[in-house]
């Protein structure tokens, strides 16, 4: 037995009797990991129709992107929490050639308080992203190993009223993609001078309750008792429901932050629910602590974005101490939310027109030009390729979704015009090549009304 080598790839070559087989390769080999997915069209429209929405929002309101690396040290992810299950049970870490611990980033947040650390922008910095995110868990629907977030970060003020900006630029947010049935649950995690206190009653009141719930239980408590009250396992639940409340330790200033932050958002009609055990899934969050959830999915994974304050991050990092809050909303989860409503249209970008090329086999420029014009004055134009006949390039045109067909024909072409058919009430009229831009976009105008 002979090996061929192409590439990367090895195969084996069984002769016999003068005859040659290439054994094929495993094909698990060549499949996505495990908790991976591919998004492909014509799904993948409906991401750049979220991503586009979430990006105008942003921008209208004064927010730049930020574009952080993948891969950060492991140190600046750690600040996450140590007693986190991110942390201490999701995080990829690597190490590289040099010897450096890395770690593929597992949320938003960390990576661009370590960007404002380190470039010192004028504050306050307002920023928006777009970015996969990576955790070792089991594999969800609406949730995988790579996920995609959308989120904001502001930093370097405190004032309550950058704390409405962020939360009802979210709430805004699933307002433009048609989202009902979405609740707002709001709390305040407090300061450095209530929660300390708070911490050691909830410590207190979790460990008199331990019996029976399990040592992973008594491991939070002991650890962090706040990713007790995080927990949707069903046997903690009763115990978390008598729990001591945040609320009912808060610092004078930190209830006069709330309280004006309830005063904006109920100013700016965004409704909201006070969820006095929210406490998410991170350690550096302070004082406005957020999330939003989607009644049409399931109560133990309906979370499709959330987030608050982190006023000490930065200070961890090694920068001055500056006030932070942002979100991040899971894509995936979302689109999700959106399926399982049943009411909201699947919105994506659809082609103006499908170019059909009526002057068979002599193969000339001018449906390239045709196409590039057109395209070139803003429309969504697609075509065939490969010489195909017209029956073929008509059905081609069909599934494609265009609104028009337009054929380039070779008696059409020597009245310099082409043939434009409606895709959807068969009608067709022949209009001037030099005019049939302005008629596509007026067509697209008057469709829209």
């Amino acid at each position: 037995m002979a090996a061929a080598v192409y590439g990367q790839q090895t195969q084996n070559i069984v002769g016999g009797s003068g005859s040659i087989r290439a054994v094929p390769p495993d094909t698990d080999q060549f499949r996505s990991p495990k908790g991976i997915h591919d998004v492909l069209p014509p799904e993948s429209g409906r991401w750049v129709d979220l991503v586009s929405r979430f990006a105008a929002r942003a921008q209208n309101a004064g927010f730049g992107l930020v574009i952080s690396p993948m891969f950060e040290h492991v140190e600046v992810f750690e600040r996450v929490g140590e007693h986190t299950d991110v942390v201490s049970k999701e995080m990829y870490t690597l190490t590289d050639k040099g010897g450096r611990s890395l770690a593929l980033r597992p949320e938003g947040t960390a990576g661009v308080v370590r960007a404002y650390v380190q470039h010192h922008p004028t504050p306050p910095w307002k920023v928006f992203y777009v970015a996969p995110n990576f955790r070792y868990e089991r594999a969800q629907k609406g949730r995988y190993r790579q996920h995609w977030q959308v989120g904001v970060e502001v930093l370097g003020t405190d004032d309550s009223d950058a704390d409405v900006e962020v939360i009802a630029l979210l709430a805004g947010f699933y307002a433009d993609l048609g989202l009902t049935g979405v609740r707002l649950l709001l709390n305040s995690m407090g300061d450095a001078e209530s929660r300390p206190e708070y911490i050691l009653a909830l410590r207190s009141y979790l460990l008199a309750h331990v019996d029976g719930l399990g040592d992973d239980f008594r491991t939070r408590a002991e650890g962090n008792p706040l990713r007790v009250l995080d927990s949707k396992l069903e046997a903690w639940q009763d115990v978390i429901e008598r729990a001591p409340q945040l609320t009912e330790y808060l610092s004078t200033e930190s209830r006069d932050h709330f309280e004006r932050v309830q005063e904006g958002l109920s100013a700016l009609g965004v409704d909201y629910e006070l969820m006095p055990r929210l406490v998410r899934g991170f350690d550096y969050y302070t004082s406005t602590t957020f999330e939003f959830q989607s009644m049409a999915l399931d109560s133990a994974q309906n979370a499709i974005g959330g987030g608050g304050r982190y006023d000490g991050l930065a200070q961890q990092m090694g920068g001055d101490p500056t006030p932070g809050i942002g979100f991040g909303a899971g894509i995936e989860r979302t689109l999700l939310a959106i399926d399982s409503q049943g009411d909201v249209a699947k919105s994506q970008k659809t082609l103006d027109a499908f170019v059909v090329d009526g002057c068979g086999p002599t193969r000339s420029t001018d449906v390239l030009v045709l196409v590039g014009t057109l395209r070139d004055a803003g429309l969504a134009v697609d075509r065939a390729f490969d010489g195909r006949s017209l029956k073929a390039q008509w059905k081609s045109a069909d599934r494609s979704g265009a609104r028009f067909g337009v054929m380039l024909g070779s008696d059409e072409a020597s009245r310099d015009a082409v043939a434009v058919k409606d895709m959807e009430t068969g009608e067709q009229v022949e209009v001037q090549r030099a005019s049939l831009a302005v008629w596509l976009h007026d067509k697209r105008v008057n469709l829209s009304r």
